[in-house]
């Protein structure tokens, strides 16, 4: 049995060939030899419906919440569509939010991460995103955001090719690790 963390990475992009599933298939080989990033689709996660939020919720939703369950720690990484995060992530987010005070999110350490063909690189949808997390008291990874402008020059075959972005993410990657152990050593104090 590993004694790496398993992160749980959500792109808030449904595209084939999206920036954002291309970044964290970059931190899964980045995180390789000190954790494991396992990336969840959000392809069959249907719209939020109360009347469906049951003791039977659909699968799709039911896995979701499980992975976060499960995860020391996620990697979010959004686009920006007027000037907001993705739809999809939004519903992802507020699935794995209920039922009220059963929140997944809970205490869960989040490194988030946005994306654009913009200068900005996504800046105001990492801050909706941010909101939203804090919301449902997540625990932010404290650090300068990570936001990548112009993604479209930054990402080449599925890469990230430029040297001071994989810089900068690997050091998210790091200070998201960093808070997992120590809220693990306070867990293990308190036990």
């Amino acid at each position: 049995m590993s004694d790496r963390p398993v992160l749980l990475g959500i792109s808030g992009s449904l595209r084939k060939a999206s920036h954002c599933t291309a970044i964290l298939k970059n931190i899964v080989d980045a995180a390789e030899s000190r954790a494991t990033l396992e990336i969840f689709p959000l392809d069959a996660v249907p719209l939020y419906n109360q009347d469906l939020d049951n003791e039977s919720p659909p699968e799709s939703v039911t896995a979701l919440r499980q992975a976060i369950e499960r995860a020391a720690g996620l990697v979010i990484v959004t686009p920006e569509y007027n000037y907001g995060m993705s739809g999809v992530l939004k519903n992802a987010l507020d699935w794995a939010s209920r039922p009220y005070g059963k929140s997944k999110l809970k205490g869960k350490a989040v490194l988030t991460l946005s994306a654009s063909p913009a200068f900005t690189g996504g800046v105001r949808a990492q801050a909706q995103l941010n909101e939203t997390l804090l919301s449902n008291a997540a625990l932010l990874v404290l650090r300068p955001q990570i936001v990548i402008g112009m993604v479209h020059e930054k990402i080449r075959d599925g890469r990230v090719v430029d040297q001071e972005t994989a810089r900068f993410i690997s050091e998210g990657l790091n200070d998201l690790l960093r808070d997992i152990a120590s809220k693990a050593t306070v867990a293990d104090q308190e036990a």
